[in-house]
């Protein structure tokens, strides 16, 4: 899964090297006295192609990280079993101080009892 994630950023790096390589293919053929209509209109398909899978797997790799970040189970995450992991062991620590206080308090109210 993590190696199929990279690959795809390395396909949107790749897709991008090629929204750059039109555009400034685009700008060298207009600043021509006279350009090729048919060579901008091909780099202009390929340029709109480009960006348009940019945008959409730069989503798509948005969403997941919003999935991941916000602790909802996904394939391949072990980052929300360790955080309920490490709260259940907050609460555990606690609950030993507060049952600790506890005992503490009753034995005092029982030798107050005792002395009386």
């Amino acid at each position: 899964m993590a190696n199929e994630r990279l690959r795809i950023l390395e396909d949107v790096e790749k897709d991008i090297a090629v929204v750059l390589q039109c555009a400034g293919n685009i700008v060298l053929e207009l600043s021509k006295d006279k350009h090729n209509a048919s060579f901008l209109d091909r780099q202009l398909v390929q340029f709109q192609t480009s960006i348009s899978r940019v945008e959409n797997e730069l989503g798509a790799q948005i969403r997941y990280l919003t999935q991941v970040a916000t602790g909802q189970p996904h394939e391949g995450s072990t980052y929300s079993t360790r955080k309920d992991c490490q709260m259940s062991l907050n609460r555990a620590e606690y609950a030993k101080v507060k049952l600790g206080e506890l005992g503490r308090t009753c034995e005092a109210m029982l030798e107050q009892q005792q002395q009386i």
